[in-house]
C-alpha cells in the first residue's frame, strides 16, 4: 500500500495525497470503475516532504485511497505535516479498519452496513472494528464525518436507518453524506431510482441534522472536474 501521487488545489490551498490498495474487497467499490494501476515507483517519504514543503501556501492535506490507513509511513506523514509544516491533517475517505488518532483533526468513515452478515458479504471483513473505531476516534475529539452508500434491495432503508442512529447516538450533528450506488462491472447491484433516493435521504433527515447526498452515474464519476471544483487541482509529484 503506498502513495501513488499528491495533487494540489490552488482555490483551496489543499494537498491530496492519493494511495493505492486497500484491505476491503466490496463488492461494488466505485473504484473498479476508475482505479489506476499498481505504481510501478513509490515515491520516498523524503520526496513527499519535499512537495510538501514546495506548497508554501498550503493549509490542509488530505489522505485518500484506495485505503491511505494502510500505509505504514501514515504516522510519520501526519506528524511531519501537522508539526512541521502546521496543516490541517484529515483522512478524506476511510473503511474505518484502521483509525489512528494522532496528529489527525478529522476523518470521513464510510459505513459499508449495519449487520455484522451483509458487512461480511460486501467487504470480505466484519464490523465491529469499524463501528468501536468511529466511535473512538469521536471520543479522541476528531471531526468526524461518514459516509453510506444506498444500495436498493442490501444496503437499504432498513441497514441505513441503524447506520445514522448510531451516529447520533454520538453526535446528531456529524455530517453524513449518503451515495446512491453507481453500477460497477460485475456487481449484482442496481443503481437506485429518484424516487428510491428521495426515501432514503429523507430517513436521514430524519436522524442526522446535517444530510447530503450524491445520485451520479457512471458517466458523472468519471467526469468530476465539471461538477466540483474542488477536484480541479494540478499534480505535484
Amino acid at each position: 500500500m503506498a502513495i501513488q501521487r499528491i495533487t494540489y488545489s490552488e482555490k483551496y490551498q489543499r494537498a491530496t495525497m492519493h494511495h493505492w490498495g486497500c484491505n476491503f474487497e466490496c463488492t461494488g467499490c466505485s473504484y473498479l470503475l476508475k482505479e489506476p494501476p499498481r505504481p510501478d515507483q513509490r515515491p520516498s517519504f523524503e520526496q513527499v516532504c519535499e512537495a510538501m514543503r514546495g506548497l508554501t501556501d498550503c493549509r490542509a492535506v488530505h489522505f485518500m485511497g484506495g485505503e491511505p490507513t494502510l500505509n505504514p509511513q501514515l504516522p510519520d506523514l501526519l506528524a511531519f505535516c501537522k508539526r512541521e509544516l502546521g496543516l490541517t491533517t484529515k483522512i478524506g475517505h476511510t473503511n474505518g479498519w484502521n483509525l489512528i488518532t494522532e496528529n489527525l483533526d478529522g476523518t470521513n468513515v464510510c459505513l459499508k452496513a449495519f449487520s455484522d452478515e451483509k458487512h461480511r458479504q460486501y467487504t470480505g471483513k466484519g464490523l465491529q472494528r469499524v463501528y468501536d473505531n468511529f466511535r473512538a476516534a469521536f471520543e479522541a475529539g476528531l471531526e468526524m464525518k461518514a459516509s453510506s452508500v444506498f444500495i436498493p434491495g442490501f444496503i437499504d432503508l432498513d441497514e441505513l436507518e441503524p447506520i445514522v442512529g448510531f451516529i447520533a447516538s454520538l453526535d446528531p450533528t456529524i455530517p453524513f453524506h449518503l451515495m446512491g450506488f453507481i453500477p460497477v462491472p460485475g456487481a449484482p447491484y442496481r443503481r437506485p431510482t429518484d424516487e428510491e433516493m428521495a426515501a432514503a435521504v429523507a430517513l436521514c433527515r430524519g436522524v442526522l441534522t446535517t444530510v447530503s447526498f450524491s445520485h451520479l452515474t457512471s458517466e458523472q464519476l468519471l467526469n468530476t472536474t465539471e461538477r466540483d471544483d474542488r477536484f480541479v487541482v494540478r499534480q505535484v509529484l
